[in-house]
């Protein structure tokens, strides 16, 4: 009787790489990087603490970080008025620490809710990565993709090279002309600024600057506030017929 030599997997086997059920117990379980990107006012923050919410009630224990907050404060902030205390990332933060903390005080980490994430430096989210792939950890960052010269910030740029899901969040922020609105314009004295300080933290109440800003002259500071604006008015430098429209962020 001939025996037929059982062949390996075809490579034009689109599925071929896909482990049979039997010996899928063998496929380390891993959890998952997410980051929701959008411009200021699109809802990051919101939806942040919703899906804290909703791990939450379904059981799950995580932890909600943040790195510069608008209000200055340890504690991520909507500015549909939803506020959570949050732990502070500093620069040298190493966030597997923070959570190794949380194990030694017997506390488990299910996921984290990370709120500013393009604040974070490469590194960390090389470390968030790390505990996706090795303890299980689900990781969902919210933040914005560039800074005001529209030029990605390096811990948002990291954040599309590693993450395993990439959203727009969806509330769309308009320019003033009606147009989709992306590009987070800083504005002084009606003009928008192509230079200056990367990391400039400002809402319409307080502030958290964290690099000076230039002044015009000693002890008379700029006006320096945000609009969102479409592609097109942007690279014009157009803020509109009513440039300094209300509810705009500000920083004095």
């Amino acid at each position: 009787m001939t025996v037929l030599k059982e062949s390996g997997p075809d490579p034009t086997d689109a599925l071929s790489s896909v482990p049979v059920a039997g010996s899928r117990r063998g496929v380390p379980v891993v959890g998952k990087l997410k980051f929701c990107y959008g411009p200021m006012d699109c809802g990051k923050s919101t939806l942040a603490l919703q899906i804290d919410h909703n791990h939450a009630r379904q059981g799950r224990r995580g932890m909600v970080l943040v790195r510069h907050d608008r209000s200055g404060e340890p504690q991520i902030t909507s500015r549909i008025g939803l506020t959570r205390k949050a732990t502070e990332v500093g620069n040298d933060t190493d966030l597997r620490l923070l959570v190794r903390e949380q194990w030694a005080a017997g506390r488990h980490v299910d996921y984290l809710i990370v709120d500013e994430a393009q604040f974070l430096s490469p590194d960390q989210v090389d470390q968030l990565a790390e505990l996706a792939d090795d303890v299980q950890i689900d990781v969902y960052c919210f933040g914005i993709a560039t800074d005001f010269r529209s030029v990605l910030f390096p811990g948002a740029a990291r954040l599309f090279e590693l993450a395993d899901e990439l959203q727009p969040v969806q509330v769309e922020v308009l320019c003033w002309c009606g147009q989709t609105g992306r590009f987070n314009a800083r504005v002084s004295d009606g003009e928008v600024l192509r230079a200056g300080d990367t990391v400039v933290v400002a809402d319409t109440e307080q502030v958290l600057v964290e690099s000076s800003l230039t002044s015009r002259s000693e002890g008379e500071p700029n006006t320096v506030r945000y609009q969102v604006l479409c592609r097109r008015h942007f690279r014009l430098g157009d803020l509109g017929p009513t440039s300094a429209q209300h509810g705009q962020l500000r920083l004095t």
